[in-house]
């Protein structure tokens, strides 16, 4: 009997394919809608994960200053940071595994008759170390080099190929305003960070080179810190916070001068607020799926009227109640069910095409997919029964009179 009264729903709805299809158009918009929020929610909470990953693992960077904050997001002014107050953290603050001073500076890079509006990074080689950077050509600094300040560059890939295109730049001699520098080696791509620079658009040379010839200073405007991966960033952000108070003669009461961020902390945050949006989006989705079930029950009401004769027939021949209300029931669970399926359908098309244009990884979860077909076949038994109800209720005589 179910089986039969399953091809008897299909049938009645082939007989009007038009008014089927508009009628479980608010499904299908609804179910693609949630997956398609979801999947591309995974895929922008990945890649927030990888980008900030790519700036470094168990990173911590600390500059002077309360950080952004008020109108205007203003920085309040502190006194730069020296090498001297590096080499003390790496004394007495244990669990690390780099510290890297950094300091920088907007330079015209110039290679023959081409020329670039770049960065010039002045570190040691703990930075590549805390920024998992790797070489993709060349060597570091040697420790002369660091300890001298001589004139010996990286470079990263965004400068190679608009001054160098094929060429190999390792041994040639570029300008950084007026100085020359030997490059002596090539990063590896990093690409956009999640703040849209070009992490590739940088030169990095000895941070006493820089200080000395450039920037004409000893501020070290940043630092870079990597904990072991056995040790807690938190510990280490709270030892390195007590150090710096004693050091910039902060007492107590006083506000910090400085601000130290934990990049966990900071993947933390983005990752719950790209998870509530991705929530949210999918409640507002999920709205066209009560729209689309109040559709149902609209045209299984028009259904139940037009078909008056036709249910009076049934029950005079002695078709039960029952067995009217599971025939318009499974009608209505029917077409919210070929919506919900082709609903999927559409929500994968659709999230892999905007993956790809998007680039960022398609995360699709399985679960979300079970969870929307069976939300859509309950629409239909939720919007279905009231006029199921109403036909099974007919009373026959009634029912063989109607016009």
């Amino acid at each position: 009997m179910i089986w039969e009264t399953i091809m008897l729903a299909v049938k009645a709805i082939r007989r009007n394919v038009l008014r089927s299809s508009l009628t479980i158009l608010g499904i299908v918009i609804g179910v693609a809608a949630v997956i398609i929020m979801v999947t591309l929610g995974n895929g922008a909470t990945a890649q927030v994960q990888a980008e900030i990953s790519s700036m470094g693992s168990n990173m911590l960077q600390m500059r002077p200053g309360q950080g952004f904050h008020g109108p205007g997001g203003i920085r309040s002014s502190a006194p730069e940071f020296s090498l001297d107050d590096v080499e003390v953290i790496k004394l007495e603050i244990p669990g690390l595994e780099a510290v890297a001073p950094t300091n920088q500076q907007g330079a015209q890079v110039i290679y023959g008759n081409k020329n670039w509006a770049s960065t010039a990074l002045g570190t040691t080689n703990d930075y590549f170390a805390v920024r998992d950077w790797e070489l993709k050509s060349g060597r570091l600094f040697n420790s002369m080099e660091e300890r001298s300040g001589q004139a010996v560059c990286l470079v990263g890939t965004t400068i190679v190929q608009e001054l160098f295109g094929e060429q190999d730049p390792i041994g040639a001699t570029l300008r950084l305003n007026r100085l020359s520098f030997q490059i002596i080696g090539v990063l590896e791509s990093k690409g956009q960070s999640n703040f849209g620079q070009d992490q590739d658009d940088i030169v990095v040379v000895p941070i006493r080179t820089l200080q000395r010839r450039m920037a004409g200073n000893n501020d070290v405007r940043s630092i870079y810190l990597s904990a072991q991966n056995n040790v807690s960033t938190t510990t280490v952000q709270h030892n390195i916070e007590r150090l710096m108070r004693e050091r910039r003669r902060i007492l107590p009461g006083e506000d910090d001068n400085f601000h130290v961020r934990d990049m966990q902390e900071i993947v933390s945050t983005l990752t719950s607020t790209t998870k509530t949006l991705t929530i949210l989006l999918s409640a507002v989705a999920a709205v066209s799926l009560l729209v689309g079930g109040i559709g149902i029950m609209n045209i299984m009401l028009v259904s139940v009227t037009e078909r008056t004769r036709e249910i009076g027939t049934r029950l005079a021949i002695g078709a039960l109640e029952r067995d009217v209300l599971l025939q318009f029931l499974i009608e209505a669970i029917v077409l919210s069910s070929f919506g919900g399926i082709i609903g999927i359908i559409a929500g994968l098309l659709v999230s892999v095409l905007v993956a790809n244009l998007l680039h960022m990884p398609l995360i699709v979860e399985s679960g979300i997919i079970v969870l929307a077909f069976f939300f859509s076949a309950a629409v239909g038994i939720i919007f279905g029964f009231f006029p199921a109800r109403k036909a099974a209720q007919l009373d026959p005589i009634e029912a063989l009179r109607h016009e």
